[in-house]
């Protein structure tokens, strides 16, 4: 992401290396199922995953750009505050998976 792309976004930010900004899509706590129940913030199976939406990118990132959601396990980030909204960042191999239109059926995303 170019410097005139962040000030575009309305990040004071630039992103070095292969940091992920993201926005979480949902709130912490209370889940709804998809029959209408209400599942507790303190009801727990296991680790469950989340998803946001790529705000910026940093240069050596390879498979996510701006506008992208991806899967992250909430338990393995760091948060920053910028203009009183929160925002989670990450390492690209952090990212789990990538919901985008233009990934190809036999790539993985991923980078070993």
């Amino acid at each position: 992401m170019t410097a005139e792309e962040n000030n575009e976004n309305g990040l004071p930010i630039r992103l070095l290396h292969d940091r992920v900004l993201v926005r979480a899509d949902g709130k912490e706590g209370e889940r709804r199922s998809t029959a209408g129940i209400v599942i507790p913030a303190t009801a727990s199976m296991g680790r469950r995953l989340a998803w946001a939406t790529a705000v910026g990118v940093g240069p050596n990132v390879r498979s996510i750009v701006s506008g992208d959601r991806v899967l992250f396990d909430p338990d393995d980030r760091a948060e920053v505050e910028l203009h009183g909204r929160e925002y989670v960042l990450l390492r690209e191999r952090d990212v789990h998976a990538v919901a985008a239109r233009r990934v190809e059926n036999d790539s993985t995303g991923l980078y070993l």
